[in-house]
């Protein structure tokens, strides 16, 4: 299980973009962490449950900056 510990002013969609590698995700990071879902920024010291992506095939071959979902 992957973690992330905040920093202070991180915020879901940062969070997701930084260490999931998009903002698509700040859905599956809430789910992942609803203990925190009264937060929008955070405070420093926080260690989020990171889901596990599965990675869509379809967009492999694209430029990358055609991969962005």
């Amino acid at each position: 299980m992957k973690t992330y510990t905040t920093v202070q002013g991180d915020l879901w969609d940062s969070i997701a973009y930084k260490t999931l590698g998009s903002v698509h995700y700040t859905d599956k990071l809430m789910a992942a962490n609803r203990k925190y879902l009264h937060l929008y920024t955070f405070p420093a010291g926080i260690t989020l449950t990171l889901p596990e992506i599965k990675q869509d095939n379809t967009l492999a071959g694209l430029p990358p900056w055609k991969q962005e979902g």
